[in-house]
């Protein structure tokens, strides 16, 4: 995610019944998708965007890293360190670019983690402990593994604060590689990757707000606490529009920060508060959409096709359609190409920057940094999904599906060492030293690059030719 953030499902949901197509003429190339349509989210929409994000992030990134390395370097770092004054009255706040993109922007990217993972526990892969097993364990393993290789490597006090940076995954380049690689990987490898990262994002969450906050601020958790009221009391008077939520997400975001623990989660707290079921029965909502579409129908035969004669009705089955979607299921898919195309190509523009005449790997704790994250996610990522699946399996606890060889298992489990945003998210929080931080985005780049060509070459040529 991470992510994205991370991100939002893998699996299709329940589709409702289509309406009549004789009532939806789709002559014209521009005509709007059936309903049915509409109201599924498959798998491979899903596998499309993090597949197309992941493209982007790599340019992206590689065009940050040339530009933070050449005669313009200065400019680049002169940039994301702009001042932004903004006030009302005779409040006055300046923030940098880095700071808007960092903790503002990245709020909407956890809040897209948050609605996924909360869609996840409703009927996902989240929802049923049998099937969440093998993902559970594999995105523990996953983290305990490197975690422990990275501290068994530069495990002073100092440089131990880093112990969470190598255990994130990126889905967005993971899906990519999967891309890549086609049909010969089998979809249930697809699923337990998408699964894992899920799972991987709530650790990574927990970890954030666990071990990176600064001591707990009581009047910032009242204010976040006021925040979340004014969320239960929009959703108790059925308030539905989704820039309603601004100013209380606002509140929580602000208490968070004044608490001392990171305000992005705040965008988790509102993903997870967001309902997963439709303010209407499903029938009403039919109904209503068949009665706005048979007065369309009228109107057309008429010969009536002035748009103020059919807008009513028109706009009367966008809001049936509209409806018919759980809100936690409409904000995310309204959300997730911004973030996907927006909010983490900027993340990683801003971040990935690093000068590499900068990194002195003679010295020894920055050599410490980059070689203990590179090598905790190259290696240890696969050996603890794994190893930790395997032990599942070999105890009885779970079982890998009819469609997932233990090939499959092992190309996810070198895919899970592509770590980049979330691992930069995190190295961001844990190093404040500048050439330690340095060394860690750059150990990131470098593990997960490792990571994601080692899996491709695997998947390629020798666990699915």
């Amino acid at each position: 995610m991470a992510r994205g953030t991370g991100q939002c499902a893998g699996r299709a949901a329940r589709a409702e019944p289509s309406l009549p197509v004789q009532y939806i003429p789709n002559s014209s190339p521009n005509a709007p998708a059936p309903l049915s349509r509409r109201l599924r989210q498959p798998l491979e929409r899903f596998v499309q965007i993090e597949a197309a994000s992941g493209v982007v992030l790599l340019a992206v990134t590689a065009l940050a890293l040339i530009w933070a390395n050449s005669p313009w370097g200065a400019a680049y770092e002169a940039l994301w360190d702009l001042p932004v004054r903004f006030g009302f009255g005779d409040h006055e706040w300046e923030v940098t670019l880095h700071f808007i993109v960092n903790d503002w922007l990245m709020t909407v990217f956890f809040l897209v983690v948050g609605l996924e993972i909360r869609r996840e526990l409703h009927d996902g892969a989240l929802s049923d402990v049998r099937r969440a097993i093998i993902p559970l364990m594999a995105a523990t393993g996953g983290v305990i593994a490197p975690a422990l290789i990275y501290l068994a490597l530069a495990g002073n006090e100092e440089l131990g604060r880093g112990w969470a940076i190598p255990t994130a995954t990126d889905i967005a380049f993971a899906v990519g590689v999967l891309t890549v690689l086609g049909n010969r990987v089998p979809h249930a490898a697809r699923v337990l990757l998408l699964a894992l990262a899920v799972i991987d994002d709530v650790i990574a969450i927990l970890v954030i707000a666990f071990f990176y906050s600064a001591g707990i601020d009581g009047t910032g958790l009242l204010i976040a606490a006021a925040g979340v009221a004014a969320v239960f009391i929009w959703q108790w008077l059925g308030v539905r529009s989704a820039l309603a939520y601004v100013l209380p997400g606002a509140v929580v975001w602000m208490g968070l920060l004044r608490a001392g623990i990171h305000p992005t989660l705040g965008g988790v707290v509102l993903g997870l508060l967001t309902p997963v079921m439709v303010p209407t029965t499903r029938e009403r909502l039919l109904d209503m959409a068949f009665r706005a579409l048979e007065d369309v129908r009228e109107r057309i035969s008429r010969t009536t096709h002035e748009s103020r004669v059919l807008a009513p009705h028109v706009q009367r089955l966008k809001e049936a359609q509209r409806e018919l979607i759980p809100p936690v299921v409409r904000v995310e898919m309204a959300l997730h190409p911004w973030v996907a195309y927006g909010i983490m190509p900027l993340f990683a523009f801003a971040n990935a920057g690093v000068r590499l005449d900068g990194l002195h790997f003679g010295e020894g704790a920055t050599t410490l940094v980059t070689f203990a994250i590179a090598i905790a996610l190259v290696l240890g990522k696969p050996l603890g999904i794994v190893t930790s699946t395997w032990l599942t399996v070999r105890s009885g606890l779970g079982a890998l599906g009819p469609g997932l060889p233990w090939r499959g298992v092992l190309l996810v489990g070198c895919l899970g060492g592509i770590g980049f945003t979330m691992s930069i998210f995190i190295a961001n929080l844990a190093f404040p030293d500048t050439a330690l931080l340095g060394a860690a985005k750059f150990a990131v780049l470098a593990g997960s690059s490792i990571a994601g060509v080692v899996g491709l070459l695997l998947g390629r040529f020798v666990l699915f030719r």
